[in-house]
């Protein structure tokens, strides 16, 4: 085979621990291990609370309001986690997400090793997602960026 599957940028599940069944993207992959982690690993984003669905009606509400913070603004908060994850724990899907390479950035090793400027990263990861959320109806991406977006701020039936 000449693609691999598990590359920065595919969403995957998570299968164990506290965010089980949480949608995430690949940030950067470990293949051979690194420093105190020896088996293959990812840092991964992902989303704990999904977006709520906004209506129509609540758009037009907002808008005839004038509020800037409205009930869509309020809906659309998405609560991210940044986390080292052994490969075994997560499931690729065929989903890809293009804000894998900015969050690349943002989240490097000592940032996840200092509790205040972890904070930040996720909070910076938190607006990054919530910035491609609301691009999502958009018609300047491409069709497999679409439907990766739409497939990670979806959340999971099952």
């Amino acid at each position: 085979m000449s693609g691999r599957v598990l590359k920065n940028g595919r969403i995957v599940i998570l299968l164990r621990g506290r965010f089980a069944g949480r949608k995430a993207v690949i940030v950067r992959l470990y293949d051979g291990g690194r420093g105190d982690r020896k088996f293959t690993h990812a840092l991964v984003a992902g989303i704990s609370k999904n977006p709520r669905k906004i209506t129509r009606a609540m758009e037009k509400e907002d808008a005839k309001k004038g509020v800037k913070h409205g009930k869509v603004t309020h809906r659309s908060v998405v609560k991210p986690f940044v986390k080292h994850l052994n490969v075994n724990h997560f499931m690729p899907t065929r989903y890809v997400l293009d804000v894998a390479s900015d969050l690349k950035s943002t989240l490097d090793d000592p940032t996840l090793l200092d509790a205040e400027k972890l904070t930040k990263a996720k909070k910076a990861v938190r607006a990054k997602f919530e910035d491609r959320y609301r691009k999502l109806a958009t018609a300047g991406d491409t069709d497999r960026a679409k439907v990766g977006a739409a497939y990670f701020f979806r959340k999971l039936r099952f």
